[in-house]
């Protein structure tokens, strides 16, 4: 006599065999682990503040600072600023530290990634030696060179060296003519805006034309009039409302002028240095990827080797070069927390170092810290991940 399947019913012993129960169960569990570690753990720092007498929650926020902070982007003054104050001071602090080290290193690595590749021996040799150095040591040592043996044995402010165009560089930092807007002044910044803006305009539109017809536009000559003769001509129109105060010696220190502090030129430079060293080598390796008989056919249909690389090869490699050159510019925008080494006043030596010393609000400071940095990232790679789709390979 045979038992046909529909005659077999389920049993709920069976539940325990099936791999979708199953791992909603596993998922459920470990669920459950993490937020009873993550209950554990607040409930053991709140504990031991209690203990400390130290308040919990984020009222320091508007309280008085009472300290002082050298370089700063937005007003902040130490007998008025807040821990809130600070706050923002040091956060812009590091994304002007990133942001100019991103665009820096992106220059720089392109360029040894691409003189690696060289035929001429001399130039690829220079750029491997650079990589390898750069590469292979820590870069905290690399901010102590740029710091206290490249900047600080310069010449004190009287015996500045002189620059061209009104510049003096001292142990100081660098000192350049502080540009002072009369009326009509901001016309001119406008009309620069207005021009980048045009420009990237009329490039997309040119491409479209030439994807479309094949005919080319003289994209250069119409970027340099958008976005220099355009505000050049304003300038002259508003009748030259721009003008310079130029650094001065007053007694022992100089005044007038920007002063741009060797901590930070000495974290910027060994940021970008150290980033180029690993984007040369993402992009040694996304030219590497690329067939070589693209470049053949290059070289069949007349082109020379600057426009292969440029038209041919570099926009192939992209699509490689990509995903690990956002892994750099996130790594870039982490290791500027070294800055509290030399003492730049970055987010992590104002708040976490002064403002989390003097508040003793360790949990909500450290975790603002982390929050910051983690959106950092996230957006960075937003954005990367935006550019990287648009540089994918479409498949017919």
């Amino acid at each position: 006599m045979s038992i046909t399947s529909a005659e077999i019913k389920p049993g709920k012993a069976s539940l325990l065999y099936d791999p979708k129960i199953r791992g909603y169960a596993y998922q459920f569990l470990l669920l459950a682990v993490v937020g009873f570690l993550i209950w554990s753990a607040a409930s053991n720092a709140i504990e031991n503040l209690r203990a400390q007498k130290i308040a919990s929650g984020f009222g320091f926020w508007h309280n008085a600072s009472g300290f002082d902070v050298n370089q700063k982007l937005i007003p902040y003054d130490a007998s008025t600023g807040t821990y809130g104050r600070a706050f923002w001071v040091g956060l812009l602090n590091t994304l002007l530290v990133a942001s100019i080290g991103i665009v820096l290193s992106t220059f720089l690595g392109f360029f040894v990634g691409v003189a690696r590749l060289s035929s001429n021996w001399i130039v690829s040799k220079i750029a491997m030696i650079y990589v390898e150095v750069i590469r292979n040591v820590p870069l905290l040592l690399q901010l102590f060179f740029w710091y206290n043996a490249v900047l600080k044995p310069l010449p004190n402010p009287r015996q500045s060296i002189v620059l061209p165009a009104g510049f003096l560089l001292n142990n100081r930092g660098l000192y350049v003519p502080d540009p002072q807007f009369g009326p009509g002044g901001n016309l001119i910044i406008w009309a620069f805006l207005i021009g980048l803006v045009a420009t990237f305009v009329f490039r997309s539109w040119a491409r479209k034309q030439q994807a479309a017809t094949g005919k080319q536009y003289p994209i250069g000559l119409v970027a340099l009039g958008l976005i220099v003769v355009l505000p050049t001509l304003v300038y002259f129109v508003t009748g030259r409302p721009i003008s310079f105060v130029y650094p001065e010696l007053a007694g022992f220190n100089l005044r007038g002028g920007i002063q741009i502090f060797p901590e930070f030129v000495a974290l910027l430079v060994g940021l970008t240095t150290y980033t180029a060293g690993f984007i040369a080598e993402v992009v040694r390796a996304g030219i590497l990827a690329v067939s070589k008989g693209q470049t053949e056919a290059a070289n069949a249909l007349g082109l020379r080797a600057g426009p292969t690389l440029k038209l041919v090869v570099i926009p192939q490699a992209m699509r490689v070069i990509i995903p690990p050159l956002t892994s750099n510019y996130l790594n870039l925008t982490k290791n500027s927390s070294l800055a509290v080494a030399i003492g730049y006043p970055d987010l992590v030596q104002v708040f976490t170092g002064t403002v989390l010393n003097q508040t003793g609000q360790a949990v909500e400071v450290v975790a603002i810290t982390m929050a910051v940095y983690l959106t950092i990232s996230l957006v960075t790679s937003l954005f990367m991940n935006i550019y990287n789709k648009r540089m994918a390979l479409v498949e017919r």
